[in-house]
């Protein structure tokens, strides 16, 4: 039987290579970056600080409050400056898969922001933001129940394929592409998935399996980052 190679000569289970480093922006509170191959994210952390207009502070409990941005030149056709729907959706998206480990109850009234610029952008964004985002909340001192871990499953044609490049991702052959961003806690709970595309219950089940396993190696990466801090 012969192996599945992907156009990039990676193996269906095979991650790009991995980077993240903390305290990569010095006058922010906690920052991040985290990479899967040519996508790079960067993540600042500013708070808990008092939240400004008064009328949307919480006084029950703190708030999340994250912005997602593509840098202008961050992919080959030049992005048009400010917020757009794509960038709001993720920017919400990004609150909701990081806010189940965040225990922010104690900052009533308060605001933590969190801003996310990817500066190269070969698919899997939206992952590499919410990888970089939460170790930068840990560098900033934020009380969390555990670290998430966020990666893109992909259906190329038939195949579940993890961490999903650019090229795959317009995939337009055979039953073209399924991108499946799922984000998890290190115990493998899920705090955030979507679909785009169509696939089989089966092969859903097949691909959380996928993103589990997937999750384990992201994981270590980002925890041997924060270890590193002040070292």
């Amino acid at each position: 039987m012969k192996t599945f190679k992907r156009p990039d000569g990676r193996k269906p289970d095979e991650i790009r290579p991995m980077k993240a480093e903390v305290g990569v922006v010095p006058n922010a509170d906690g920052s991040a970056m985290f990479s899967f191959g040519d996508t790079v994210a960067i993540a600042a952390v500013y708070g808990p600080k008092k939240m400004h207009p008064q009328h949307l502070q919480n006084p029950k409990k703190g708030t999340l409050r994250c912005t997602y941005n593509m840098i202008s030149f961050s992919v080959t056709d030049r992005i048009r400056p400010g917020p757009s729907r794509r960038s709001t959706e993720i920017s919400k998206i990004t609150e909701w898969a990081l806010e189940p480990v965040l225990m922010i109850d104690n900052f009533k009234s308060k605001v933590v922001d969190v801003h996310i610029s990817i500066l190269q952008a070969n698919a899997s964004t939206r992952c590499a933001g919410i990888n970089a985002a939460i170790i930068a909340l840990a560098h900033a001192g934020i009380p969390m129940k555990n670290l998430v871990s966020s990666v893109s499953i992909g259906k190329l044609d038939k195949e579940l394929i993890v961490d999903v490049n650019k090229y795959e991702e317009d995939w337009k052959e055979g039953e073209g592409s399924t991108d499946i961003p799922i984000t998890m806690t290190a115990d493998g709970k899920i705090t955030h998935i979507q679909l785009d595309g169509k696939i089989k219950k089966e092969q859903l089940m097949e691909a959380v399996k996928m993103a589990r396993e997937a999750h384990k190696k992201i994981y270590d990466v980002q925890k041997k980052a924060l270890k590193e801090v002040g070292k």
